[in-house]
């Protein structure tokens, strides 16, 4: 999914709908996985001996193949930070208290990504703004209308 994503991504595809798309699919991964007892690479016999040590991911290792190179890769597509970040906001919500440093520092690193990138106080709040479709339009209404749009706008015919 990160692969399908960083493609998405790339200049020579430029497909940030795809990239969200992959995103809801690690959304969903990361869930699934963020509520499981992970192995810690040991295996131990009846009287506690450990008898087998195997290299395996851990929960920060998943937090970060999911995020890092999708954020580097496309910090400049506005969907892909909103997208991410609705992502790692529900996970904080809905993951164990264990789980939750990695995604803590996910969601710093996304913070400070965006930052640097969007020096725009109207592009860097959309791009702040969590958004599970990611389309990076209007993040929320007030009387009817969207937050970033001054009223006299919308009395144009």
């Amino acid at each position: 999914m990160v692969d399908i994503a960083a493609r998405a991504l790339s200049p020579a595809i430029n497909d940030p709908t795809t990239a969200v798309m992959a995103i809801d699919q690690l959304h969903r991964l990361l869930r699934y996985v963020g509520e499981r007892r992970l192995s810690d690479g040991t295996i131990h016999d009846a009287q506690n001996t450990l008898r087998i040590a195997f290299p395996t991911s851990n929960w920060e290792d998943f937090t970060s193949m999911a995020c890092t190179e999708i954020r580097m890769f496309g910090i400049i597509r506005i969907q892909k930070p909103r997208r991410s970040r609705a992502m790692l906001e529900h996970l904080l919500e809905v993951l164990p208290e264990q789980r939750k440093a990695a995604l803590h520092e996910e969601l710093s690193l996304l913070q400070q990504a965006t930052q640097e990138t969007y020096s725009n106080g109207v592009n860097r709040s959309r791009a702040e703004t969590p958004d599970r479709q990611g389309l990076g339009g209007s993040p929320t209404m007030k009387n009817g209308q969207p937050t970033d749009v001054k009223p006299e706008a919308n009395n144009a015919p």
